[in-house]
């Protein structure tokens, strides 16, 4: 075989090659001397939202073809052929020359966002971590449709703050995973729920949070009993109150009772002649030293400790009173 046959050949070989590579799907046109074709080494593809890859072209002409996207937010394609996807749909791809031209159809995948919860419920002040991961790797974006309820990082992580119902969103290429959160109210628990005292007498309540918060005090009645920010009661007079513990909008109750005391006294009846003294003494349930005072103190005085001192004759009665109790002590005086 002549070498001009052998390098025909070869031309010849070469062409059949590189027509089976790059599959024939072109438009041609042919005059009495040329023909003009595009080949593309795809013409369909599948690609995920944000990757790029390319696409190879031979032309007649052994120039770069003219590319052009039917549509730019879908898939944009460069000069040299290389394709970025951008967001999901369908899109056709055109390598153009005079006289011919090929394309691609390129479809664009939706991004899938998978979420580690599609409900959950947490405590204000609770925190709860969530995952996500999207089909193409994406970073993921998080939201919370009630910011006033509970809050997320950009790492997934939520803080409850209120009572109360939000979504929370992952997103990534306009696609999306939600989680319905519930922020649940706490429960409270005092460790005393009845309590009975006396005038002066402290007690201290706590309270069982489940959310670990703080409750605020609260007394319905400061002239009986008051509260203080840490639970401290302390019972003012005789009556009734209510001390209210509160987180989030529940409460419990504890009532207080501030008793009468009971006052017994030495003696119910004397009789002294004017000018002397004597001491009687009184027993206060309560533990609170009496308030001592006379009917008539013309006829007989009494001081703080009880003493008494006959002034002239006559009848006085000696009172010894706590917190609304009073317990007497007939004096007569004589000469």
């Amino acid at each position: 075989m002549s070498h001009k046959r052998k390098s025909l050949l070869s031309v010849f070989l070469c062409i059949v090659l590189i027509t089976f590579s790059f599959q024939v799907q072109t438009t041609y046109a042919s005059s009495s001397n040329s023909v003009s074709f595009v080949l593309l080494s795809k013409y369909n593809a599948s690609v995920d939202i944000g990757n790029e890859f390319y696409i190879l072209a031979i032309t007649s002409n052994g120039k770069q073809p003219t590319w052009k996207s039917s549509s730019s937010s879908i898939a944009s394609v460069n000069t040299y052929g290389k394709v970025t996807a951008k967001k999901a749909g369908s899109v056709t791809l055109t390598a153009k020359i005079k006289n011919a031209e090929a394309s691609c159809k390129v479809k664009v995948n939706k991004t899938n966002i998978t979420i580690s919860k599609s409900s959950a419920s947490i405590e204000r002040g609770e925190k709860l971590k969530l995952s996500a991961a999207a089909s193409n790797k994406a970073e993921i974006t998080w939201k919370s449709s009630k910011s006033s309820i509970a809050v997320i990082d950009d790492n997934g992580n939520i803080t409850g703050l209120k009572p109360g119902e939000t979504t929370i969103t992952a997103s990534a290429d306009g696609s999306t995973a939600t989680c319905k959160l519930k922020v649940k109210a706490p429960t409270v628990q005092l460790n005393k729920t009845n309590i009975k005292l006396y005038r002066g007498q402290k007690v201290k309540l706590s309270a069982t949070v489940s959310s670990g918060i703080s409750p605020s005090w609260k007394t319905n009645k400061k002239s009986v009993a008051v509260v203080d920010e840490y639970g401290n009661v302390t019972a003012v007079k005789n009556g009734t109150a209510d001390i209210t513990a509160t987180v989030d909008g529940v409460s419990k109750v504890c009532r207080v009772s501030v008793e009468k005391p009971v006052i017994t006294l030495s003696a119910a009846e004397i009789n002294l002649k004017k000018g002397t003294a004597s001491a009687i003494s009184a027993q206060v349930s309560s533990g609170n030293p009496p308030t001592w005072s006379s009917s008539n103190s013309n006829v007989a005085t009494v001081d703080s400790s009880g003493k008494i001192t006959a002034v002239k004759k006559g009848t006085a009665y000696i009172y010894a009173a706590e917190d609304g109790t009073k317990a007497r002590c007939i004096v007569h005086v004589i000469e």
